[in-house]
């Protein structure tokens, strides 16, 4: 099945085109390997292998860590909006979003997030002046570093006028990490042919997306405030919390579940199962039920499958590379911390590519490269 027709309202229509994107990430990746030795004058190691990979993995000593930036991107106006037209408030909401992204990128290498620091961007400061408002921000990252296990140690909020709307606020932040004792950090050095490849449900659109479903909404005649089938609010199903991953990779890792990849499912969509830089086909026979929400949003931008496939998570938040016969453990595991999960599919042979079996879409290596080169 070939990609969405230029016309159609495309992430690319939305202000993001991850062509141009990766490529810069591949330039600034392969600057980025060039500084890899002064780790050394402190006693540490890069490991270059987890370059391109969800954290940057480095050891210290005996110690091995990893760091990770992540960003909310602009799903923050989608709850300003919200906010400012329909009474809705959801910066508890976004700001739990913005520490899920940040933990469940970092938990991709295995590693168990010690500290989060925050980066709250505004345009003034006035901003802070509804305190109901910063209550909400500041309960809601707090909450998610609860769940996710780690010290939220400080951060930075600093006032932009002018590169930053008065209005909005941008929200990030940092991570760090380490892996257990004994532990090596899971980059895809063992995956092989035959594993399973276990599929962790989403929740809607997570982190991903945001600018999209804010074009959508601008196309509705009762915007955020459109109805789903269900009856809910298409403003308010946007807001719906990632879940936080990270306890239940920690808990994979202690029982000794053979992981052999982790790919956290963002940006790019299905087009993530193929992250490993390996020569493997990924075969998925049985896709997860897709979110209302994201459903709704992909139709009203007139997308093919291909096209949403590869811009949303369609369901599945995390996708879990194990041995073969470990599948249902870590469907059992998961249930366990009220995921929903299922064995999708598996590792072949054959070239790199994703198959989408169900929908019959196929995703070519040349479609997702992230591998930095070497720089001179």
């Amino acid at each position: 099945m070939k990609p969405a027709p230029r016309g159609s309202a495309t992430y690319r229509s939305a202000g993001v085109d991850y062509v141009s994107l990766d490529a810069s990430k591949r330039q600034a990746l392969s600057q980025a390997l060039a500084t890899s030795a002064l780790l050394g004058a402190h006693g540490g190691v890069a490991v270059d292998e987890s370059r391109g990979e969800p954290a940057f993995v480095f050891s210290l000593g005996d110690r091995t860590l990893a760091f990770v930036l992540e960003g909310l991107g602009t799903k923050s106006m989608i709850a300003t909006a919200l906010e400012a037209h329909h009474g809705v408030a959801g910066f508890d909401s976004v700001a739990y979003d913005t520490v899920a992204a940040i933990v469940n990128d970092l938990c991709c290498v295995g590693a168990q997030p010690l500290v989060v620091n925050a980066y709250f961007a505004t345009g003034s400061s006035d901003w802070y002046e509804r305190a109901d408002r910063q209550a909400a921000l500041l309960s809601g990252w707090r909450r998610a570093c609860e769940d996710a296990g780690a010290t939220w140690g400080g951060g930075e909020s600093p006032s932009l006028p002018e590169l930053v709307s008065n209005d909005h606020i941008e929200l990030a932040g940092s991570a760090v990490g380490m892996l257990p004792d004994g532990v090596s950090p899971i980059l895809g050095q063992e995956l092989a042919a035959g594993d399973e490849i276990v599929f962790v449900a989403s929740t809607g659109l997570h982190a991903n997306g945001a600018s999209l479903a804010r074009l959508v909404a601008g196309q509705l005649a009762e915007g955020y405030a459109t109805l789903l089938p269900s009856g809910r609010a298409y403003g308010e199903a946007l807001l719906d919390s990632a879940p936080m991953y990270a306890p239940l990779v920690q808990a994979l890792v202690a029982e000794g579940v053979p992981l052999h990849y982790l790919s956290h499912i963002t940006g790019h969509g299905m087009l993530k199962l193929m992250r490993p830089k390996r020569p493997f086909t990924y075969e998925i026979d049985a896709l997860p039920e897709v979110p209302e929400v994201l459903s709704f949003l992909s139709g009203q931008a007139d997308m093919t499958a291909f096209a949403a496939y590869s811009t949303f998570n369609m369901g599945c938040g995390f996708a879990i590379y194990c041995a073969r016969g470990s599948g249902q453990t870590v469907v059992d595991i998961a249930q366990g911390f009220d995921l929903k999960a299922h064995v999708a599919g598996g590792v072949e042979e054959g070239p790199r590519r994703v198959m989408l079996k169900e929908i019959d879409v196929t995703y070519e290596s040349s479609e997702m490269d992230l591998s930095p080169g070497r720089a001179a």
